[in-house]
């Protein structure tokens, strides 16, 4: 049987995470973003809002892979939305955090591959005010909370890093999509 394999975006907020998604699902319907488990309000787009009872069920059902609180939520990888998420491709899992690429590739068995979008600062100020953010502020914090903990974390290992701001979205998909290709092809061999 062959091993599950899922992929790991991590990178500032509008290093273009949603974008090389996007372009990932274009190239091949089996890849999708994992929807994370969101507890709190704002954007619901892009997640499975969820209740605080229901983060107390996972925790004590030992069902919460990571979980982090930015903006004011609580967003969490959850065991079953893994489960269901893999069931039906190649899950796409966006992190901010190297805590949380940790808990996930040691918590969760599939081979992941993980990579690193990057963008200058100034590119995440742009990118923010042009897709209409109202917490422009808070999303260059995140930033810099970013720049930190790749700071803090200097054994951090990427299957691959992509400069998002002279690469393109279709340019990083189809390197990601060829290299979990090749992965798999090496895995079977």
């Amino acid at each position: 049987m062959t091993e599950k394999q899922g992929v790991v975006l991590y990178g500032p907020p509008a290093s273009g995470k949603d974008t090389v998604t996007t372009a990932l699902a274009d190239l091949d319907s089996k890849y999708a973003q994992f929807a994370r488990l969101k507890v709190g309000t704002g954007k619901s787009a892009g997640y499975r809002m969820g209740t605080v009872e229901q983060l107390d069920e996972l925790e004590a059902a030992g069902d919460v892979v990571y979980a982090n609180t930015r903006y004011g939520n609580t967003y969490v990888l959850d065991r079953p939305g893994l489960n269901s998420a893999f069931a039906a491709g190649v899950p796409v899992v966006h992190l901010g955090q190297v805590d949380g690429i940790r808990a996930l590739v040691e918590g969760y068995p599939a081979s992941w591959f993980v990579v690193l979008l990057w963008c200058p600062r100034e590119t995440t100020a742009k990118r923010s005010v042009g897709r209409g953010d109202s917490d422009t502020t808070a999303r260059l914090a995140a930033w810099d909370a970013t720049r930190e903990d790749l700071a803090t974390h200097p054994g951090a290992v990427w299957n691959l890093t992509v400069d998002t701001a002279a690469a393109s979205p279709q340019d990083a998909a189809q390197l990601i999509d060829q290299l979990l290709a090749q992965r798999a092809g090496a895995a079977t061999a």
